[in-house]
């Protein structure tokens, strides 16, 4: 959670004197969980190492000074921290554990590589087990080893409790998640229809025969299409885009808001949108049956998928019917006679719809477009969280056929108002890296199959295009089309339009999301302005002021919350197979590194196989043909190569998944031994205090709702799972028996008397945070 906070320079005793000023640059410091760290600086191909010794108390995402180091060791240009400029996080997502005078947080983030201090007075309404915001009130002294101290903001909710465990990632990436009651209040004062005044000036579109195609769960439905064939055989297709900008006006609270967060969030379990659900479900979105305003591109297409004509125009709908994937998919590809039944008077429509979607996909082919069809999964949960199944998701026909109509409308809006020569959000793809290109070419040279590049080192989207089609059905087909998608740039918004390199298009925004994308509800307002004959130059100035900056927040949201869908998926796919340790599967090798291989599963977990762990022979790491190969007896693991695995580690508080190689037609796979690298054991160490308090705060429940409670102390014992080992100077330790030094954070053997061990239990309705709070809470003083 950041803000960024305005420091004064570091004592001159802790940096040394400036001695020539071309050897400082400013950059924002990355942490690492081990203690060093890198500096990333705008215009640097590489980042500067800075280790641990001169960090001199950064912060994850603080922007600093860094003094250039002339005698670096290694390959990469070493720096030390000489001042901190401005401070990144300003709040700390963690969990709280109380002490008799005090408390402390550790934090949820590994890159914060201390626990926060609590004062008493700052603990709040805390107690041990819960999961807190802490604002930071003082960033410590590396000099006298002062830890970080802080104050509880927020109590998130018990560790235990259902929910908390996302909720704590949502305020970790500091995503807003409730609106503010002005926001709510302009929200409410929508109205649920549309009025005679509102339809003035419009299209009236309302006898057009038109649908919905949408997921069987989703509500807020902001594309509706329609298409016709006339006599000459030109296909007349319609995009219609919820006009959102009816109801959401620049400047007001709700845009305000809708601009903080971005972009809607989907995780696992909840949507977090950019809109209140009174506009996204309500008045905005295109419900059948009901008239609604909206944006329509209006498109001709001949038989070839080239576009004749098109028309952009505010327009009053109203659609025929609400339609889910899976049933236009019965329809064009399954032929499913009931489903054609009900559908009757829509069935032809789609078949034509069908056919220009194989046009247009056809035509953007034809050009090079990029199509990485990789699969995606849907994580089930119970009423609790708990994961339940993890299913693939649904990618069909009708699928294409609505992104096919998406990406057409989205690239003939771009075009037209580039030539008006508007100031304008589009949505831009760069060409790759030519190194990372190079080194794909030469990947696949090694495997039989080329791939052109130019001399001056940039490649045709085509020439990738040509690749992937090579290798469908050969065995390294997953291996290069992987290594292909890792070399491409992350496409993003800008005021520039520089065209997009994997779909092959000169011209491409984003015109069809306005309810949960803020750069579709941006260039609405531009189009609309356009419409009515309202862009002067004052109007034009105006935007070219502020988009620049829209384009750039909007782009870090979007990556934001991408973020926070990953960490979600990754704990709740990590909790999913705890529940299969010990079970054996069949999967694919998704990632070769030299510290060990990525095996995906057909469920789509992926886990960790150690080279250390590999006890069958010394593995070598083969950079240029990124493979692990035994030295003894030349084994190979290449990406793409199917092995079995067995579960041998799972931890949602780590997100980590543990496998190790098997032969499957032997029954005993041997010693689950398990070699953690620095960096794991730092993260595992982390992971044995929280499930302390997690013990903590499930016995404290579970005494205050057991009203048969005996006082008599009873042995515990922990169960064997969460027995991991640990390396403490060197030597291998039971985690049970580690515990973090109170000066420096890390990690030292316990004194062995008087030690008391905590039973760990698995996450339990039956813990509330009401519980834990009034267990704990007996006995203390209240403030006067």
């Amino acid at each position: 959670m950041s803000k960024g906070k305005r420091l004064k320079r570091m004592d001159e005793s802790l940096t040394g004197g400036k001695k020539n000023n071309k050897n400082y640059v400013v950059g924002q410091f990355i942490s690492n969980a081990r203690g060093f760290g890198f500096v990333e600086v705008e215009g640097m191909e590489e980042d500067i190492f800075i280790p641990e010794d001169y960090v001199h108390g950064a912060f994850h995402t603080d922007t600093v000074e860094v003094e250039l180091l002339p005698d670096s060791q290694g390959r990469r240009q070493e720096g030390r921290i000489r001042n901190i400029l401005v401070r990144g996080i300003e709040e700390v997502v963690g969990t709280y554990q109380a002490e008799k005078n005090f408390g402390f947080v550790v934090p949820d983030n590994g890159k914060i590589t201390n626990d926060i201090f609590i004062p008493i007075e700052h603990h709040g309404a805390a107690v041990t087990g819960d999961k807190v915001v802490v604002t930071i009130t003082d960033y410590g002294d590396p000099l006298k080893r002062r830890k970080p101290e802080g104050k509880v903001k927020e109590v998130i909710g018990n560790i235990n409790d259902p929910g908390v465990d996302i909720l704590s990632i949502v305020m970790g990436y500091d995503i807003p998640y409730e609106f503010p009651e002005k926001v709510i209040n302009q929200a409410n004062r929508c109205p649920d229809q549309i009025s005679e005044a509102d339809m003035y000036g419009r299209k009236d579109l309302r006898d057009v025969v038109m649908v919905t195609i949408d997921g069987e769960d989703a509500k807020d439905l902001d594309d509706a299409v329609s298409l016709h064939i006339d006599e000459e055989g030109l296909y007349h297709l319609g995009v219609h885009i919820a006009d959102v900008t009816n109801y959401v006006q620049e400047s007001s609270a709700l845009d305000r808001e809708a601009l903080k967060r971005g972009t809607s969030v989907y995780l696992v379990d909840r949507v977090i949108p950019m809109l209140p659900h009174r506009l996204s479900n309500g008045i905005c979105s295109l419900n059948h049956g009901e008239d609604r305003l909206a944006l329509s591109c209006l498109m001709t297409f001949d038989k070839n998928g080239g576009l004749v004509d098109h028309e952009i125009a505010e327009t009053v709908i109203n659609v025929n019917e609400r339609m889910n994937y899976s049933d236009v998919a019965k329809i064009i590809e399954d032929e499913d006679s009931e489903t054609i039944e009900r559908y009757k008077e829509l069935v032809p429509m789609f078949k034509e719809m069908a056919e220009l979607s194989a046009i247009l996909r056809k035509k953007r082919e034809k050009k090079g477009a990029i199509d990485f069809d990789f699969p995606e999964s849907k994580i089930l949960l119970d009423k609790e969280g708990n994961p339940i199944d993890i299913v693939p998701h649904e990618r069909n026909t009708a699928t294409k056929l609505i992104e096919d109509f998406m990406l057409a409308a989205n690239q003939t809006v771009a075009e037209h108002f580039f030539y008006l020569q508007s100031p304008f959000v589009y949505r831009i793809h760069e060409q790759p890296d030519p190194e990372k290109m190079a080194t794909l070419a030469t990947f696949a040279g090694h495997l039989g199959h080329h791939m052109k590049i130019r001399n001056d080192g940039e490649v045709r989207p085509k020439e990738i295009q040509k690749l992937l089609k090579n290798i469908e059905g050969c065995k390294e087909e997953a291996v290069i089309s992987r290594m292909a998608l890792r070399s491409m740039m992350q496409a993003k918004y800008s005021t520039e339009c520089t065209g997009h390199f994997g779909l092959a298009f000169d011209f491409y925004c984003h015109f069809t999301s306005p309810i949960r994308r803020y750069p579709d509800l941006q260039i609405h307002r531009i189009i609309k302005d356009h419409l009515r004959g309202r862009m002067s130059e004052a109007k034009a100035r105006h935007y070219s002021e502020i988009l620049d900056e829209v384009a750039k927040h909007s782009s870090e949201t979007e990556r934001r919350a991408e973020e926070a869908e990953r960490e979600t998926d990754k704990l709740k796919k990590a909790q999913y197979m705890e529940n299969h340790l010990g079970e054996r599967f069949e999967g694919v090798v998704s990632g070769v590194t030299a510290w060990g291989l990525f095996v995906e599963l057909e469920n789509s977990c992926e886990g960790m196989i150690r080279a250390a762990s590999m006890e069958d022979d010394f593995y070598v790491y083969d950079e240029n043909n990124m493979r692990l190969v035994g030295e003894r007896y030349h084994k190979e693991y290449t990406l793409g190569q199917k092995v079995w695995i067995k579960v041998v580690g799972a931890d949602r508080l780590t997100k980590a998944i543990d496998f190790k190689i098997i032969d499957p037609d032997m029954d005993d796979d041997g010693d689950d031994f398990v070699e953690y690298s620095e960096a794991r054991k730092v993260a595992e160490f982390r992971a044995s205090k929280v499930r302390k308090l997690m013990g903590i705060a499930q016995e404290e429940a579970d005494e205050e709702d057991d009203e048969s409670y005996d006082e008599t102390p009873k042995k515990k014992s922990e169960p064997k799972k969460s027995r991991k080992k640990v390396s403490v100077r060197g030597e291998m330790v039971d985690l049970r028996d580690v515990e973090p030094d109170p000066r420096t954070g890390k990690p030292k053997l316990k004194k062995p008397a008087g030690r008391k061990v905590y039973k760990v239990h698995k996450y339990k309705k039956s813990a509330t945070s009401k519980a834990a709070r009034s267990s704990q809470g007996k006995g203390r003083k209240k403030k006067r």
